[in-house]
């Protein structure tokens, strides 16, 4: 097979057996060191991306796609506003609800809370019914004064199904600060496993709700709309920011959430940055390797100088025997993180197994079993890092090699 004389000479170098030692030990050490700094960026952003996932399946789980609400003076005749969003394609479901602040109490404990009014026959915001972990929501009947907790939230308050709690809603009485008095029974606790809900949202019938905010009959605070992708919210939100009375205002889940997917991906950034100073030591172990064969092969490189081979040829030698080093070491680092994050679920697991820890307890974590979401552009821009960094990494040697001066190097032969 032909090889242009660069390759050649370079794929010599690089298969040679006369010269093991230290700069053999140091070409090993820079591609495993590719390796491990490719594969534990590929383990370590699918496992990430997969909490987001997680994260946002949960969130979406209780969670409208996209509202319209009117919150002060409520929304009159939602049936008619729904026949109009349900006509859009993509919709799947609209549902209204109310939304009360108050302050839920128990003996001495109290907790703010978001008291969210809902049907629970309808599901647009009530997906969280996959999530009881006592009771049901069809507990919730106009007049029943039941009540459903998060699961923080009823520890928080330290009452379970059957207990009773207190709510306080702020009132304004005669321009003055006032506040009203209702009691609930709690009727049902659930988990979804995101703070925000666990820890400060009950749900009880929308009649109740609005019932509490004053509202008029058949007046809500707003509709929910649930899509069949989520991600396609943009699309809808000049479509639905038209509909309804001029009060009713639109938003979305991420308007919503920005804050916590804005935190992930803060921590992705910084988790790769952090991760690819494993990829830049293994590139600085390829640099060393690469001046010691250089100065090595001086006398190698003085003969092909007198030979006629341009500077720029020379220095082509390294750059592809650098490139290879780097070609081998995100090659392997490919196989073996693609291998991991796509066995998460059963690699870890037999790692706590092992060596006897669990890495995520079941009763502080929600998620107890790591996810993994391989996303291949991550895979892509990982490996196409990984192998310019390889690249850059053989300039310095290579230059080296180009200056070298026949009749110095061959003087003493």
């Amino acid at each position: 097979m032909f090889y242009p004389l660069e390759s050649f000479i370079a794929l010599r170098y690089v298969r040679t057996r006369r010269h093991r030692g230290i700069a053999s030990f140091i070409t090993l050490a820079s591609v495993f060191g590719m390796a491990l700094g490719v594969a534990a960026l590929i383990v370590v952003l699918s496992v990430m991306n997969g909490l987001e996932s997680e994260l946002r399946n949960r969130l979406l789980s209780m969670t409208a796609h996209a509202t319209l609400a009117n919150p002060r003076e409520g929304i009159p005749n939602w049936q008619s506003l729904r026949d109009q969003i349900v006509d859009y394609e993509g919709v799947t479901d609209v549902s209204p609800y109310v939304n009360v602040e108050g302050m839920l109490v128990s003996g001495l404990n109290l907790n703010p809370a978001l008291i969210r009014g809902i049907l629970p026959d309808e599901t647009a915001i009530s997906g969280i019914g996959d999530f009881m972990r006592a009771g049901s929501l069809t507990d919730l009947e106009t007049g029943s004064k039941r009540i459903i907790l998060g699961r923080i939230l009823a520890l928080n308050l330290g009452v379970g199904v059957g207990n009773r709690v207190n709510l306080l809603v702020p009132q304004i009485d005669n321009g003055r600060p006032a506040a009203e008095l209702h009691s609930f029974v709690v009727s049902g606790i659930f988990a979804a496993g995101v703070q925000d809900h666990d820890a400060a949202l009950a749900l009880i019938h929308i009649n109740d709700a609005s019932s509490l905010r004053g509202f008029a009959e058949g007046r809500v605070g707003g509709v929910a709309v649930r899509l069949e992708d989520p991600m396609a919210v943009g699309s809808f939100a000049s479509a639905l920011s038209q509909l309804g009375n001029g009060a009713a205002t639109y938003s979305d889940w991420t308007m919503e959430n920005r804050s916590h997917f804005r935190a992930i991906r803060i921590e992705k950034t910084m988790m790769a940055i952090l991760l690819m100073l494993i990829v830049a030591v293994a590139a600085f172990n390829v640099v060393a390797s690469l001046i010691m064969v250089v100065t090595d092969k001086k006398k190698d490189i003085a003969i092909l100088r007198t030979c006629g081979l341009e500077p720029s040829r020379v220095a082509r030698i390294f750059i592809i025997q650098g490139s290879l080093i780097g070609c081998a070491g995100t090659f392997l680092g490919l196989i073996f993180g693609l291998l991991i994050a796509f066995n998460v679920e059963t690699v870890f697991p037999w790692l706590e197994r092992t060596f006897n820890f669990e890495l995520m307890p079941s009763d502080v974590f929600y998620v107890s079993q790591l996810p993994s979401d391989v996303q291949w552009t991550d895979v892509t821009l990982i490996s196409l890092s990984a192998l310019l960094i390889a690249v850059l990494a053989t300039i310095y040697p290579s230059r080296r090699a180009a200056i070298v001066a026949p009749a110095e190097a061959l003087r003493y032969e």
